[in-house]
């Protein structure tokens, strides 16, 4: 008979760790008497991190009796407490083999529906103090599942777990997990996947783009990695000669980039960037190319920006003949190829990857509805304005508005700009702006955050839009306590004397030492911003663009990342590495 054991809870704690406070609801213990579960927890219970737990999808985290059994004695562990592993519910039976997404149990007087597998998470490692454990889970098949809440009610301890229903398809919570953790990732049973309507979104968006990228010559796991994009053309850098420098206007420069052999050059998607390494000590930047490639060149443009010795040094120093190191073309913020509207939006220097897709629309002559949205000072920071101008009108159907937020008094209203102001959600109502369209948004921070709330608040599909932002990305670090800003530097202490790690966005050059257990905690050292949730080379958050160099593994992720791309969270450099951070 298959039983309640035990019914745990726990309300989240902050608690130290590795020079962080985290704040998690990981610890459970067994309550004594009945419990009401809800749609969204179970009374006296709680999460720290919503992102990845709770919720009506992962109300319930359920965990197994036999798996405790088993995992005293792959790790040589006395005897564990119910609640060990985070569960609400310690249960008799149920075993990930057997149970099915969909299946649904009732138990007391509620009844409850399997969704997911757990979600891998470094905090079930700090409370078993195993740091790997959210890989072993996955690697040895036991790592419970989700129930959501159908009927709310009352359970307790010794309740009889009786099966109501079977779910669709009869795939297993321990095959589901292992089809999205694991290679390989059969067509046939992700088709069968995302004929389950129990499974949770986040389970199906990954099933459907792993099923997505299964026709297309691509590797690392489509499902958990970044954006889908080609591999780079080539590993490391490539000498290329400053062909022609270009003043576009008082702070931009753009330079044309020819390979130095004389050699053709790779095809960029437009909207992609290059890493490039300029002057004597080799400073490490990324800049996205500007216009359309052709076979011989691309073109980057650069604005100086205060204090930028990168860009300093290219309006100033930099020579026409000169020679730079170049990253071959990466990026996952390319134009999609369809029939639905374009939307580019950009504000700042941020109009170049936009202004590389532009080209693309004018030289296919594409018959596809093109908006033309940029917002920037004024005329005198507005370089590309007749160059805009003039692929524009080589569309068949186009619409174009720029706003100024401090016009000249010289600057013609509806000549040089439309509007006075910032681009918002607000215009973009205003002006009609196709709700059915594909969205591609570049420049600063605020502008990002603030469009792309404003489009979701317009019932823009989350997959309809598409963004980049110049320098470092936003971190990702579930349940780490925010603390200030802090700019990038070199680590504390004794300098290493290992290999030289570049962090490309950041502009940081710093040796590695052996004290460190990844280029995560060496980045994180440093005040790198990074992305990462297990910590140990499943989740794939933290895969990040290797440009070049090589690393090994410890552990060895369970699915590689994607050719030219590197999983920071268990790397070690082999040698100096270039990262795209």
């Amino acid at each position: 008979m298959e039983r309640l054991l035990s019914v745990n809870v726990g309300l989240p704690r902050d608690i130290a760790w590795q020079g962080k406070t985290v704040h998690t609801g990981i610890w459970k213990t067994p309550v004594q008497g009945p419990r009401r579960v809800r749609r969204l927890n179970i009374d006296g219970d709680g999460q720290g991190d919503l992102a990845g737990h709770g919720g009506e999808q992962r109300a319930v985290y359920v965990y197994q009796q036999e798996s405790y059994q088993y995992w005293q004695d792959a790790l040589r562990r006395p005897r564990f407490a119910y609640g060990q592993f985070g569960e609400n519910f310690t249960v008799e039976g149920l075993a990930d083999a057997h149970v099915c997404i969909g299946d649904r149990y009732r138990i007391g007087s509620a009844l409850f529906e399997v969704t997911q597998p757990r979600v891998t998470c470094y905090r079930l490692g700090i409370r078993m103090e195993q740091a790997d454990m959210a890989a072993l889970l996955v690697k040895h098949g036991r790592p419970g599942f989700y129930f959501r809440v159908i009927e709310e009610g009352d359970v307790e301890a010794g309740d009889e777990i009786i099966q109501v229903a079977r779910g669709p398809e009869g795939m297993s919570v321990r095959e589901i997990n292992a089809l999205l953790y694991l290679p390989p990732h059969p067509r046939d049973r992700l088709e069968r996947a995302l004929k389950i309507p129990a499974l949770s979104g986040g389970w199906q968006r990954s099933f459907a783009a792993l099923l997505a990228a299964d026709d297309k010559p691509a590797t690392g796991n489509a499902g958990l990695g970044p954006g889908e994009s080609p591999a780079p053309a080539w590993r490391g850098f490539r000498p290329f000669r400053v062909a022609r420098k270009i003043s576009e206007s008082d702070n931009v420069t753009s330079l044309i980039l020819e390979a130095a052999d004389g050699g053709p050059v790779a095809a960029a998607l437009p909207g992609q960037f290059v890493i490039v390494r300029l002057g004597p000590s080799m400073m490490t930047r990324s800049y996205s190319l500007s216009d359309r490639t052709d076979a011989t060149s691309y073109r980057i443009s650069i604005k100086r920006e205060a204090n930028g010795a990168a860009s300093g040094y290219v309006a100033d120093q930099l020579r026409t003949g000169d020679v730079v190191q170049l990253g071959a073309p990466r990026g996952s913020f390319t134009l999609r190829q369809d029939a639905r509207p374009v939307v580019l939006l950009s504000a700042g220097i941020g109009v170049t990857p936009v202004l590389a897709m532009l080209h693309a629309l004018a030289s296919e002559a594409t018959p596809r509805d093109v908006w033309w949205l940029h917002g920037t000072r004024s005329s005198r920071e507005h370089p590309f304005a007749a160059e805009a101008r003039g692929l524009l009108a080589r569309l068949a159907h186009h619409h174009s508005h720029v706003c100024f937020s401090a016009p000249d008094p010289a600057d013609r209203p509806g000549a040089d700009f439309d509007s006075v102001g910032h681009l918002d959600s607000r215009l973009l109502q205003t002006l009609g702006v196709p709700r059915d369209g594909d969205f591609y948004l570049c420049g600063p921070a605020a502008f990002m955050s603030d469009l792309t709330t404003g489009l979701a608040a317009l019932g823009i599909a989350p997959g309809r839009i598409h963004t980049e932002l110049f320098g470092s990305k936003p971190s990702l670090t579930p349940g780490i306590a925010t603390a200030p800003h802090v700019q990038v530097h070199l680590p504390a202490g004794a300098a290493g004397t290992g290999p030289m790690v570049s962090f490309a966005r950041s502009g940081l050059n710093v040796r590695w030492s052996p004290a460190y257990a990844s280029l995560l905690e060496l980045a994180e050292a440093c005040d790198v911003p990074v992305r990462w949730s297990c910590r140990t080379g499943v989740c794939h958050n933290c895969e990040s663009g290797l440009v070049a160099g090589d690393v090994d593994y410890g552990p060895d992720p369970l699915d590689p990342p994607a050719e030219g791309n590197v999983l920071i969270c268990c790397a070690r450099p082999q040698g100096d590495v270039v990262i795209d951070l």
